[in-house]
């Protein structure tokens, strides 16, 4: 089985510059009038200020033969044109950058947008394979990198290629010879740049990639802080972030490094071009075959000509960085989304709450099954408990309930029909979640609990708050319903935040339930008044409820004790203990 990681490096070829700029100009094309604005006025600021050489030769010869009788009306006539030609071309690329720059962000934007968009709808299994950091790092600072590269490089090359073509025009109608002679270093320029290119690439691609995972690993320690300092393991940790900075440093060292040798070894093959130049010029001026304003027109040209060679050559490392940047990105947005519906697949309506899991196994990497042949009926408006062990298979077989992951033997069917066979949304529409890891999203409280029903009205969130036993403390805070829960809720304890969670759950009267352990994070006094709830909340749904303290469960309907993806024992509290057999030795031992 090929694992999302590998599909990723297969897709991701760092020399496949010509997908990822087909890639980038999909984006571009809705905005291409203006674009195409931008390369007109990029192409007539040019041509402006390539007049301004030409100008300021004539000047030059207006000094008569060099003997001090100079034509000050056309001497001043031309130099007011030169003049007025590079204002109105720096006056010209100001307009441009503003509206370059206008573009860029509205491509960002929708890119940004799209990248977002993607995250979400990403298979789980995807999620689960990749770190978030390293995810977050690619909708911020890889679209930052390209950004810098639409609003500069894009038009900053186009600029310096008409430059370079105007100032080769203007060369040869000057002096053919010199023009060759000039030119006679321009293949090793060509070749030289080539060379770097190739051996430059694959430095950038990896530098974005060690990004990435040093993102990863800090919001991973992020999360982790309180136990890392409850452990007094902040030394470890840093001495493994350090380790993992220096490779992200030594990867940005190399591209730089490589990308440094560029832009002076392109000025030194274009100032030996420029010597040459001069020295056959001042042969040519001296034999009387070229005026010294030709000459000092021509030189100014071999400059315009060698300036932008050296600037696309200094710019060559952001585009490697901006590529791979753009690569991870683009990437990212060619991942498969969670699989379509069939075409065939219905709305899952009028749910009673029947579930059976018939001869189901699954398996996240191959060869390492989790659910073997596992079977299960569960009636209408049942509590099922889940019990075993960890890594015993317990969540899996939530994942496979809510499709969040699907069997690759066997079938689940919901009130007679299979899981494959309906919407995914009116699926999990038929759930109500509460898991062990709340979530909560910034906002207000209200907002929170009426998440999955925004609807709701604010007699029914207060009802379910009171059932959850969390509306004194809601109606104590100032703002009450209206109060703000911070980004990472900081501003609520650990039972707060479960209690909510579980008025939203409440809220959402879903014929079927989901409980992983909600009662986990909250005191005993509070657990017999949220089990009290729960058991209101039951009442009449399907419930399924993955527990780890067997007190909770004593009510359930069937028990299910979880081993090596397998049913070990099932049956009543009452039934299992009489049976004195895992489930037995498993509660003995918490109560002993």
């Amino acid at each position: 089985m090929v694992t999302n990681i590998d599909m990723e490096n297969k897709n991701s070829n760092p020399k496949n510059y010509g997908k990822i700029l087909k890639g980038l100009l999909g984006y571009i094309k809705p905005e291409w009038p203006m674009f195409s604005l931008a390369f007109l006025l990029v192409v007539v600021g040019n041509i402006l200020g390539l007049l301004g050489p030409r100008l300021s030769g004539e000047a030059i010869d207006a000094i008569s033969g060099g003997k001090g009788n100079v034509d000050f009306q056309v001497t001043i006539s031309k130099a007011l044109l030169m003049l007025g030609a590079y204002v109105s071309s720096a006056f010209l690329s100001y307009l441009m950058v503003r509206l370059v720059v206008r573009i860029s962000q509205r491509v960002i934007v929708q890119m940004r947008q799209d990248t977002f968009n993607k995250i979400v709808e990403l298979p789980l299994s995807y999620i689960d394979s990749h770190q978030a950091g390293d995810l977050v790092s690619r909708i911020s600072y890889d679209l930052d990198v390209v950004n810098q590269t639409l609003t500069h490089d894009l038009i900053q090359i186009s600029a310096s290629l008409i430059t370079v073509v105007g100032a080769l025009i203007m060369m040869f109608s000057i002096s053919v010879e010199l023009s060759l002679v000039f030119l006679i270093l321009v293949p090793a320029t060509v070749i030289f740049t080539v060379y770097r290119i190739k051996k430059t690439r694959p430095l950038f691609s990896a530098r974005s990639k060690k990004l990435g995972e040093l993102n990863g690993y800090v919001e991973e320690i992020l999360i982790g802080q309180k136990t890392i300092q409850a452990y007094e393991k902040e030394e470890y940790f840093s001495e493994q972030f350090r380790i993992r900075n220096e490779d992200s440093i030594d990867a940005y060292y190399k591209a730089d490094y490589q990308g440094s040798f560029n832009g002076p070894s392109v000025t030194l093959i274009t100032n030996l071009s420029l010597a040459l130049v001069a020295m056959f010029g001042a042969l040519l001026f001296l034999q009387g075959n070229f005026t010294i304003g030709y000459l000092a027109s021509f030189i100014l040209y071999s400059r315009r000509f060698s300036g932008p060679i050296n600037e696309i050559a200094a710019i060559f490392a952001e585009l490697q960085s901006a590529l791979s940047a753009a690569n991870r990105v683009l990437n990212l947005l060619e991942q498969p989304s969670e699989k379509l519906d069939k075409e065939s697949a219905h709305v899952l309506s009028d749910v009673k709450g029947k579930v059976e899991f018939r001869n189901v196994s699954f398996s996240y990497v191959e060869g390492i099954p989790i659910i073997k042949n596992f079977n299960l009926k569960v009636n209408p408006g049942s509590l099922t408990a889940i019990v075993g062990p960890t890594g015993a298979g317990k969540t899996t077989i939530i994942n496979l309930l809510m499709r969040f992951y699907d069997p690759q033997e066997g079938e689940i069917l919901i009130d007679g029909h299979s899981s494959l066979d309906v919407t995914r949304k009116s699926l999990r529409r038929s759930f109500a979640m509460v898991l062990q890891d709340t979530w909560l999203f910034k906002g207000t409280i209200r907002d929170n609990i009426a998440y999955g029903r925004p609807e709701a009205s604010l007699d029914d969130i207060k009802r379910v708050a009171r059932a959850a036993h969390i509306d004194e403390f809601i109606e104590s805070l100032p703002e009450g319903y209206d109060s703000i829960i911070d980004d990472d809720a900081s501003n609520l304890s650990q039972g707060q935040k479960q209690l909510l969670t579980i008025a939203r759950a409440m809220l959402l009267d879903a014929p079927m339930l989901i409980l992983d352990e909600a009662t986990s994070n909250v005191d005993s006094r509070t657990e017999i008044a949220i089990q009290d709830a729960m058991n209101k909340l039951i009442e009449g749904r399907t419930s399924f409820v993955i527990a780890h303290r067997l007190s909770t469960i004593r009510n359930a309907d069937n028990i299910l004790l979880i081993q090596n993806g397998q049913v070990e024992e099932q049956g009543t509290h009452e039934e299992l203990l009489n049976r004195n057999g895992a489930y037995a030795q498993l509660y003995r031992a918490q109560f002993s």
